[in-house]
C-alpha cells in the first residue's frame, strides 16, 4: 500500500486511545512516544473530556480581549449620528462628531465597520466607470467667480402639485445660495428669485447654466431675455455643451444629495417642501462636511461678493474700434443696406460689430461674442458663433 501521512487529528485520537487503554501508565513516557510535551498531552486530554472528539480539531485563535475595540458608548454615538444623517458616509459622520467636540473617536474606516455590523450600510452595486471628459469651461478658484444655476427636475407633491426647484450654488465653495420651490420655470419667477439672491449675496462674475429656457434660447449667441439682463448687470453667461451635464458636475452632484434628503418621497404641499429645502440648505451649508473642502462645510469658505447689485441695469458699452447698431423692437438691425435678425431677446439693444477681415465682422453684445456678419456678393448674412 502507498504511504499515507497521518493527519494531526488522527494522531490525537490515537493518543487519547492509548491513554484510555492504560490510564495508570507512565504519562510522560507516553507523551514522548507521540512526540509531544506533557502540557500538550494534558491539553488534548482535557479538551477531549470537555468537548468529545470534536475538541481534538484545530480551533481558530480568538482573542479574548481587544485593547483597541471601540467602546460601546462611542459606537452608539456613531450609530445615533448616522440615524440623524442617514445619507452621510463614514468620513462625514466623523467630521460631524469632531465638530461637536467628541473625543477618542474611531477612524472613518472603523466607523464604516461599525455601521456594517449594525446593518446601517448596504453594499454598493458595482457599475461601469468611464473616465470623465475634460472640463473646457473656465476654472473657478474663488468665491463668486462662477455661480451654477439649474432646475433640479420637476416632481409631483403629495397634493398633486407640480414642483420645479430652482437651485443656485457657488462653484468654488459649493455653497448653496438658493433652493426655491417654483410652480413654473418661466423667466419672471426665476428673475424674481435671482434679484433676491443678488441683493443678499452680491453679484458673481459668471453664471453657468445649461442650454434650456429661461437661461438660453435659440436666438443669436443663445441669449435669452434673462441672460441679456445678466450682461446688463455685469455678469457673463456661461453655458455647458449640450448633452454634457458633467461639465456642471458639482451642481448635479448636489442635486442627487438634495433629492435623497428632501424628495424621497416628496412632501405633501409646496410649503412643506420649501421647509424641507430650507432645512437641507442650512445643514448643507453650515454643518455637512464636504470632502472636496477638507471635510469642512461650505460656509467656512464662502463669503458674499463685493459687487453690489445696481438699482438699474445698464446697457453695455463698446470701445472705439467697434461700430454700434441698435436693434429695433423685433431684434433686427441694419447693416450695409440689409436688415439682419439678432433675435427678440436683443430687442432695442446696442450691439457691437468689429471688422476682422475685408468681408467679415464679429458681432458682440457686451463682452459676449455672438457670431459673425459675412459679406458674400454684396449680400451680408449672419453666421452664428459655434
Amino acid at each position: 500500500m502507498p504511504w499515507k501521512a497521518i493527519s494531526p487529528v488522527d494522531e490525537r485520537v490515537r493518543f487519547i486511545a492509548a491513554v484510555q487503554q492504560d490510564p495508570r501508565g507512565n504519562f510522560t513516557r507516553l507523551c514522548e512516544s507521540f512526540g509531544i510535551s506533557r502540557a500538550k498531552g494534558y491539553k488534548w486530554l482535557d479538551r477531549y473530556k470537555r468537548l468529545g472528539p470534536g475538541g481534538l480539531e484545530d480551533a481558530r485563535p480568538v482573542a479574548r480581549h481587544c485593547p483597541h475595540k471601540t467602546a460601546d458608548v462611542i459606537a452608539d454615538r456613531v450609530v445615533a449620528m448616522r440615524k440623524d444623517h442617514p445619507h452621510d458616509g463614514p468620513k462625514k459622520l466623523h467630521a460631524r462628531l469632531v465638530a461637536l467636540g467628541h473625543e477618542q473617536l474611531p477612524s472613518p474606516s472603523t466607523i464604516g465597520e461599525i455601521l456594517k455590523v449594525r446593518g446601517l450600510i448596504r453594499p454598493r452595486r458595482s457599475r461601469l466607470r468611464v473616465p470623465p471628459s475634460p472640463d473646457l469651461l473656465d476654472p473657478c478658484a474663488e468665491p463668486n467667480d462662477v455661480w451654477c444655476i439649474d432646475f433640479k427636475g420637476h416632481f409631483q407633491l403629495g397634493d398633486k402639485t407640480r414642483c420645479d426647484p430652482l437651485t443656485l450654488t457657488d462653484a468654488a465653495t459649493r455653497y448653496l445660495l438658493k433652493c426655491q420651490t417654483l410652480a413654473k420655470t418661466d423667466e419672471a419667477p426665476v428673475r424674481a428669485e435671482l434679484e433676491r439672491t443678488f441683493r443678499e449675496f452680491g453679484l458673481p462674475k459668471k453664471i453657468r447654466s445649461d442650454n434650456g429656457p429661461p437661461f438660453a434660447s435659440k436666438a443669436l449667441g443663445g441669449l435669452s431675455r434673462l441672460s441679456v439682463w445678466w450682461i446688463q448687470l455685469g455678469i457673463v453667461p456661461e453655458r455647458i455643451e449640450p448633452g454634457k451635464p458633467q461639465q456642471n458636475g458639482r451642481h448635479e452632484r448636489m442635486h442627487k444629495t438634495l433629492k435623497q434628503h428632501t424628495a424621497t418621497p416628496p412632501c405633501a404641499t409646496m410649503d412643506d417642501q420649501q421647509r424641507a429645502f430650507d432645512h437641507f440648505r442650512r445643514d448643507y451649508n453650515d454643518e455637512r462636511p464636504h470632502e472636496a473642502l477638507g471635510q469642512t462645510p461650505p460656509a467656512k469658505h464662502y463669503e458674499p461678493s463685493g459687487r453690489v447689485m445696481p438699482e438699474q441695469p445698464r446697457a453695455p458699452e463698446y470701445g472705439s474700434d467697434v461700430v454700434v447698431r441698435r436693434t429695433d423692437s423685433a431684434g433686427r438691425f441694419s447693416w450695409k443696406g440689409a436688415l439682419l435678425l439678432a433675435g427678440t431677446p436683443l430687442a432695442s439693444q446696442p450691439i457691437g460689430l468689429r471688422q476682422t477681415d475685408e468681408d467679415e465682422w464679429e458681432i458682440f453684445y457686451g463682452p459676449l461674442l455672438l457670431g459673425y456678419v459675412l459679406m458674400r456678393d454684396n449680400n451680408p448674412r449672419i453666421e452664428p458663433f459655434r
